[in-house]
This record gives C-alpha cells, structure tokens and sequence, in this order.
C-alpha cells in the first residue's frame, strides 16, 4: 500500500499522534506566552489539521484584521471547532520551478520572467530558505536548499531559452525536493507559459503527487494566443497550472503577452500573499485512522460592511493510515 506523505504547516498540516509538538498556544495551556528557561512545551495525543488561508476582496485586494470568529471550518461537511489561529509572518521553505524552455524565447518572456523571479526572492526574509528548478526537455536542480539569494540569483541571470517542455516533470522533482526543506510552511512558485511536450509523468501523476504533499503551489503563467495557434500544447497550460494551483490553496496568476512588463509586480504580490494568511487549526471530529481523502471547506462570517469576499485554502488532505 503506497505510503501516504505527512502534512506539515504548507497548504495544509497535519500535525499528528502521541507526544508530536504543536505550536504554543493551543489547548489547556493556551495562552501563548512566551515559554519559560528549561519549561517544557506543551504536548497532545490527538492529531491537528493546520489550514494556511488566504482572503481577497472583488478587487483581488489581500484582506487582513480578521480573527477567529470570521471563520469557520467544515471537514467532509462536519464543522470543526478552530483550536489555533494565527496570521504571523512565518520563515518559508520554497522552491522556485522555471521554464527555460523554446517557447520562453517569445516576445521577452525569458527577461521579464527572470525579473520577476528576482522581484520574489528580494522579498525574502532571513529565515526563508530556496532551492531553483529549471526545465527544458528535462528538469534540472541548479541550486539546492539555500538561504543565500544572490545564489539563486546568479543561477538565473544566465537562463538560456532552448529546447522542449518538460513541465510536469519538473514538477514532481520539486516536490521530492521540498521534502527536505527545514521550515514548516512549503510553497513552489512556477514560472512558465504552461505548456508540455516532454514530460515521462502524465497530469494524474503529478495531480496525485500535489494532493499528497503538504505543498501551497503559486504559478505565474504567461500566454500568448498566437504562439497557443502555433504550439497546441501550450492551450491547456493555463487551466493545468491553475487546477493544481487551487488544489493546494495557492493561486495561479495569468499575464497576457502584452501585460508581460506586469510580471515582476505580480511576484511581489504572491511573495506578500505567502506572508500574509491566516492560519486555522482544529482537532478532527474523525479519528479514524483509515487513510482516507477528507474534504475541506472554510466558510467567512465577515464583519458587517464588507463586500464579498473569497477565501482559498487546501481542498482536503489524507487522513494518516495507522
């Protein structure tokens, strides 16, 4: 029976079993005081689903100041009583995916593509730890874990266009990759026309491999509707990235060719997104240890006077085996 990976905070979390350290706060000691010189944190027996969460208004705007109360959290259609609640800004394990295939070579994407992977990683804060993917005909780890930017950086001021698309399995490596990062919360930020004409795993593989991870995946996609008339494997890049986007409770972001000058702007709105969520923990009316794929639903009760506003968050995770 294939092995299902556990969830850390990144998407979704699942914090789990006897004696597994949960963040300060929750439970019969929840205060969230500091702890004490030689004190103990605080342990449970019980599992606990961590659900990063993002929130936006019509306008696409980031909505912050909100508290526990506005939110409620359903699993497989049951409400769950939200144990933990955060909105601080955590260190960030995450891993940049890059196209530097043929078609990037079109109308400056490969340019406006490189600065805005630069425009992200500017905004890193000293903790946050990168490793770089780039992928043509194959995907290639060009700099692993690291919290040294200019690294990454000078790995992608010599980006080279050439070759056909290996998305997805770029993709799958990242996701092996981010298995070793150190920090709690995990996203991949993928920056590509979206297109693939090479790939050996196929778009069940790498779907099952996302929901598996406990990876927020961010993509960046650049299209260009004549070059989609040209190369027919590009048409079905935008709804891919987005799918896989939504499945982690991340967001995929479109940049027509002749809004491309936007790309660096809309890398530093994914960066403050990332670090800007509300963070909602509960303990799982389910205790079954059956394995199983549970649903996720987070619904808003905003205060009055505000216009709609939509949440993204994990669509579920699998409950652990044993």
């Amino acid at each position: 029976m294939k092995q299902r990976h556990g969830l850390l905070l990144g998407g979704l979390a699942l914090l789990g079993l006897a004696g597994l350290l949960v963040p300060p706060g929750i439970g019969s000691q929840g205060s969230g005081r500091p702890r004490l010189p030689g004190e103990k944190r605080f342990r449970v027996d019980v599992e606990l689903v961590l659900v990063p969460v993002t929130v936006t208004d019509p306008y696409n705007r980031l909505v912050t100041g909100l508290s526990k109360e506005h939110f409620a959290v359903y699993e497989d259609k049951e409400p769950q009583e939200i144990l933990y609640f955060s909105n601080e800004d955590a260190p960030i394990s995450l891993g940049l995916v890059f196209d530097v295939s043929d078609s990037m070579n079109d109308s400056g994407k490969l340019e406006r593509g490189t600065k805005a992977a630069v425009r992200f990683l500017e905004t890193a804060n000293p903790q946050d730890e990168f490793f770089l993917v780039q992928f043509s005909d194959t995907p290639e780890l060009l700099s692993g874990f690291t919290a040294n930017v200019e690294e990454i950086q000078n790995q992608l001021v010599y980006a080279r266009a050439d070759g056909r698309t290996a998305l997805l399995d770029a993709l799958y490596l990242a996701l092996d990759i981010m298995h070793r990062g150190q920090n709690p919360k995990k996203a991949l930020l993928v920056i590509s026309d979206g297109g693939d004409n090479r790939s050996r795993y196929g778009v069940k593989d790498i779907k099952a491999a996302v929901r598996e991870s406990d990876v927020q995946i961010y993509a960046i996609g650049i299209f260009d509707p004549v070059s989609e008339r040209e190369r027919p494997e590009l048409v079905w890049g935008p709804s891919l990235l987005a799918e896989l986007a939504e499945m982690t409770g991340g967001r995929m972001f479109p940049v027509e060719l002749y809004n491309i000058h936007e790309l660096p702007d809309i890398a530093a709105k994914i960066s403050i997104e990332l670090r800007n969520q509300y963070v909602l923990g509960y303990r799982p009316t389910n205790r079954q240890h059956d394995g199983t794929w549970r649903k996720i639903k987070v619904k808003l009760n905003p205060p009055k006077g505000l216009p709609p506003l939509t949440t993204y968050a994990r669509s579920g995770y699998y409950a652990p085996s044993q």
